[in-house]
């Protein structure tokens, strides 16, 4: 049980970016996401991560995706930097709030 709470909490995103136009151009502005949404978030990618693993079946894959993530590494993990690496990217837009 420890394992699967670090493991969510490792691939649990805090911001994420959203598109929106203004003036005729799209920004993609970070925001904030509220706690429920973070875990969905997490648990989502968790399950979509897995089943791309190539183990044979769906609770091995899923094992080892959540083991994966427990370490730091993995796609789960990998898609939470990518955000918020996005997000920090396109901070300069954060003024234009939803």
């Amino acid at each position: 049980l420890e394992v699967w709470k670090k493991a969510l909490a490792n691939v649990t995103p805090s911001v994420e970016v959203k598109s929106r136009r203004i003036g005729g151009a799209t920004f993609q502005i970070p925001s904030e996401i509220r706690a429920g949404r973070k875990t969905s978030i997490g648990m989502k990618n968790l399950i979509n991560f897995a089943r791309k693993r190539h183990e044979n079946t769906m609770g091995q894959k899923l094992a080892g995706e959540v083991l994966a993530a427990y370490k730091e590494e993995g796609s789960a993990f990998k898609k939470k930097e990518d955000t918020h690496r996005m997000a920090e990217a396109n901070k300069a837009f954060s003024h234009f709030r939803f």
